[in-house]
């Protein structure tokens, strides 16, 4: 039977990332995407490609969730992205409670910087509680792994490490914490620890510029592997040769910065 992944995730419009790379993942490693959109994304070109976001109804939001866990048999695997506010939050809470998906993977959008006002604090901390104890597995970048960790930073291999072991104490089992070329090491790494394997994984760095959609491409291709069962390791060390071909091939529009293009990775 072909696998089925749920994303509940933003749109982004020009196609690059959110929901719709998240499809584009799924469809390529052979998976059955559905999906429960959580807000509209959309680039503005005339203020230097910023985020412009409009949070969907948290009714919606469990209606599209419900539509999914009702019109298919099962949902092998969950991949969480871009939630965005506090009822966005509550909302998906309730739904893996639920339905209790048997695998949900995290890509732990944090939206506080330590300068912004208060309440994107708290959307923070809500994620942290509501939704991290919940997955399977997370996927945090530099600065989200140094966020949920309680470190200041993370500028070299050992407190990545450090960084994985502390967000696995918090309950989550499976960690995969980021750094791609970020640490200076000529390769794209990242530190996957479940509570007994601790391995640093490395690819060939593609450039060192910023990749539109890369992260998205990881977490989905991870929760695609898992739909498909392979183990969390197994998953990991494919999802990063996916990212690899998807930057390797991917797209330059007028964005000052590459987008992933996924499609080219069975055909390599």
């Amino acid at each position: 039977m072909t696998p089925i992944a749920l994303t509940i995730a933003g749109s982004e419009a020009s196609g690059g990332a959110g929901a719709q790379t998240d499809l584009k993942t799924f469809h390529t490693l052979g998976v059955f995407g559905c999906t429960a959109l959580t807000c509209i994304v959309s680039m503005d070109p005339k203020n230097d490609w910023n985020h412009r976001f409009v949070p969907v109804d948290p009714a919606v939001i469990a209606d599209q969730i419900e539509t999914c866990a009702s019109v298919h048999s099962r949902v092998d695997a969950v991949k969480i992205g871009m939630l965005g506010t506090a009822p966005t939050i509550d909302v998906v809470e309730r739904a893996l409670e639920t339905y209790d998906f048997p695998t949900v993977v995290l890509d732990p959008v944090l939206i506080c910087k330590g300068q912004e006002f208060g309440g994107a604090l708290e959307v923070d901390n809500a994620l942290r509680t509501k939704i991290l104890p919940r997955a399977t597995m997370t996927t945090p970048n530099l600065f989200e792994a140094a966020t949920l960790a309680g470190m200041e930073e993370i500028t070299a291999v050992e407190q990545l490490k450090d960084a994985a072991k502390r967000i696995h104490d918090q309950g989550v089992p499976n960690v995969l914490a980021k750094a791609g070329p970020s640490l200076g090491t000529g390769t794209a790494l990242d530190v996957f620890y479940d509570g007994a394997t601790l391995e640093v994984l490395e690819v060939e760095a593609v450039g060192t510029e910023r990749v539109h959609g890369a992260g998205c491409t990881l977490a989905a291709a991870i929760t695609a592997e898992l739909a498909k069962g392979a183990s969390p390791l197994q998953a990991a060390v494919t999802a990063k040769e996916v990212v690899s071909s998807s930057i390797r091939h991917g797209l330059r529009g007028n964005m000052p910065f590459l987008y992933v293009y996924q499609g080219e990775y069975r055909r390599s």
